[in-house]
Parts: C-alpha cells; sequence; structure tokens
C-alpha cells in the first residue's frame, strides 16, 4: 500500500438498515378532511331541503288563508244579501197586512150598511148592473144581441122588486128594447168567415184566369212597310192586296225585348193586392168601420174586372160573392139606452136619501 492509498477517506458502506420517512398520516388527514366535507355537504343539503319545505309550508298557509278570506268573504256578502231580502220581505208583508186590515175594515163598513138594505135594495143594484153591462155591450162592442139580453134581464129583475117607483124606469126599458129589435143585427163572424174564404179561393187561382192581352209592354200596329200608293196599276194592286191581308192577318209587334206577357211576379202581385184589400174589408168589419169597408171592397171589385177574366166560373163565383158583401151594412145607427139607467140612478139616489133622513129622524 503506497502513500497516496493511505490518505484517501475510507468508503461509506450504505447501511441498509437505516429507517424509511412515515407517509400515512397525510392519508389520514386526508380522509378526516374528506370526511368533514361530506358532512358538511349532507348537512347543507338537508338544511337546503329544509328550507324549501318551510318555504313551501309558508306558501301553503298563504294561499289558505286567502281562500278562507275569500270564502269568509263571500258568505259575508251573502249575509247582507240575505239580510236585505228578509227586510224587503218583511217590509212587503208589512204592506199586505195593512192592506188587509183596511181591507176587512172596508168590508166590515159595507156590512154594516148591508145589514140595512132590504131585497129591494139588492134587486134595484143588480137592475143597475145589468144595464150598465148592456151599455157597454152596445157602445163599446157593437153588440146588439148582448145589449137586448142584458136589457131584457134589467126588466125582469125590476119586476120582481116591490117598488112602485121603478114604472118610469120599465116604461123607458121596454121603448129601449123595442129599438133594438128593430135594428137588423150584424154578423160579424159570418161576413168574416166570408172573406176568409174569398181569401183562401184566390190561392187556388191559376195564371189562366188573369187577362193576358192588358199585360204591359204588348201592343197592336199595323204593318209599317207596306208601300206608298204609287202611280201605277201595280202599286195600286200591291195596294189593295195589302189592305185585305190587313183585315185578314194581324201582325203583331212587340216594343221591348221577348218576354212574357204576364209574368209570375205581376201574377203574384196582382193577387197579394187583392188579399190585402180583402183583409182590410175583414179589418173593418170587425170595427165597424163602415166607409173603411165599402172602400176596401169596391176596390176588390174594379181589381177583378181589370185584371181578372170574367168568364172563369172561378173569378165569377169571387165577384158575385163580394158584390153580395159590399150591399152589407157594418155600422148600422145604434139607439140610445142610457135614458133607463139614469133614471134608475134617480131612484137609487132618493131612496137612500129617504133611508139617511128615516134614520136621522128616528
Amino acid at each position: 500500500m503506497t502513500e497516496t492509498t493511505e490518505q484517501l477517506p475510507a468508503t461509506i458502506e450504505p447501511d441498509n438498515n437505516a429507517e424509511k420517512p412515515r407517509l400515512w398520516p397525510i392519508w389520514v388527514v386526508a380522509g378526516i378532511a374528506l370526511l368533514i366535507s361530506v358532512i358538511l355537504a349532507l348537512w347543507s343539503w338537508q338544511q337546503w331541503n329544509n328550507h324549501q319545505a318551510t318555504l313551501q309550508v309558508i306558501t301553503d298557509l298563504r294561499q289558505d288563508t286567502a281562500q278562507l278570506e275569500d270564502l269568509y268573504g263571500s258568505r259575508g256578502s251573502e249575509q247582507s244579501q240575505r239580510m236585505q231580502a228578509m227586510e224587503q220581505k218583511l217590509a212587503e208583508q208589512r204592506e199586505l197586512i195593512a192592506t188587509q186590515q183596511r181591507q176587512i175594515d172596508h168590508n166590515a163598513r159595507e156590512l154594516l150598511e148591508a145589514g140595512n138594505r132590504t131585497r129591494t135594495d139588492w134587486l134595484l143594484a143588480e137592475a143597475e148592473y145589468l144595464l150598465r153591462i148592456a151599455n157597454q155591450r152596445l157602445l163599446i162592442e157593437k153588440d146588439i144581441k148582448g145589449a137586448l139580453s142584458a136589457l131584457e134581464s134589467a126588466d125582469e129583475v125590476l119586476a120582481e122588486s116591490d117598488d112602485i117607483g121603478v114604472f118610469p124606469v120599465r116604461q123607458q126599458l121596454a121603448k129601449e128594447v123595442l129599438s133594438l129589435k128593430g135594428i137588423e143585427g150584424v154578423d160579424r163572424t159570418g161576413l168574416y168567415l166570408k172573406l176568409e174564404a174569398a181569401i183562401a179561393s184566390l190561392h187556388d187561382l191559376t195564371d189562366q184566369a188573369l187577362i193576358h192581352d192588358r199585360a204591359p209592354g204588348f201592343s197592336m200596329v199595323g204593318d209599317d212597310q207596306a208601300p206608298e200608293d204609287g202611280s201605277n196599276m201595280l202599286t195600286r194592286g200591291w195596294n189593295r192586296f195589302a189592305d185585305t191581308m190587313k183585315q185578314v192577318v194581324v201582325v203583331r209587334r212587340l216594343d221591348e225585348p221577348v218576354k212574357p206577357l204576364l209574368s209570375p211576379d205581376q201574377s203574384a202581385w196582382a193577387r197579394l193586392n187583392l188579399q190585402l184589400m180583402l183583409e182590410e174589408a175583414e179589418m173593418a168589419v170587425l170595427r165597424g168601420n163602415q166607409p173603411l169597408y165599402e172602400r176596401a171592397l169596391n176596390k176588390a171589385i174594379s181589381t177583378v174586372k181589370d185584371w181578372y177574366d170574367n168568364t172563369n166560373p172561378a173569378i165569377q163565383g169571387i165577384s158575385g160573392t163580394l158584390t153580395e158583401l159590399a150591399d152589407r151594412n157594418v155600422d148600422p145607427r145604434l139607439p140610445d139606452i142610457s135614458k133607463s139607467l139614469d133614471l134608475l140612478k134617480e131612484r137609487l139616489a132618493g131612496r137612500t136619501a129617504a133611508g139617511s133622513n128615516g134614520g136621522d129622524e128616528s
């Protein structure tokens, strides 16, 4: 061994038995941190769910509160309406009770007064009612038969009474009954039905019953193309021939484009016009208007003569019926039958005054 070799340090051999660094504390810390993170996440999620549930509960409570408010509010309005209706019904009941009370008082007074009436008073009151009915029937309804029946019934009632003071009333009644019997009654129902039958027959008429030659737009003219008089024999012969042919052959010329001589519209218009005239006559019968009745039927008769063929059997029947109806009087002169009623009123007033004077003296 040399000197150099002796001066070099000795070689250090690795020690295989040296301790290695420990890593497990880091993994423990990481695991604990992860676990804490998971726990925090779960807790946060649970808190969020609880918050959402709380918000839902609050929303439900608000909705329930609003529904309750609406319910109680509508019930309150219904209750107020019911109260108003009940108050109105109570007011109506009070008014009805007051009216019934007044009616009871009136009936009581009537009964007290009726207790003092005799059978004659009741008969006279009934006769007065019948006379009023007779005047109304004659003046308003123009019902001669109804008025005559009411007058005769009133006379029979007066005959049952023992009051000699009704003699002037019965005397006037006899005159009025005789005057009504002298009037020819008007069968308004019969006249109306005859006019209705005439109107119904119009709808059965055909266009053949109309006068076609009187349709507008149709004219009869000669032949304007005939030659004028000439000086030679040929011209004069032609003129004679043409004159002869004019007497045998008639040339018809239409001034307008070719169209039916009487169109369906014209035919329908003729029937409708006649129907309106007859309906006007019906109204006059019901109202007892003689001038309107005569005017409507005369117009209808003229229309039938102007527009329809009088040789047609149906037209002859309608024309005869209208002529017969035109002679009827739908508004006869009515007599005055109010004098008997006035006399009876005077007699009733006299009996009432006599009864009052007798009561005062007693």
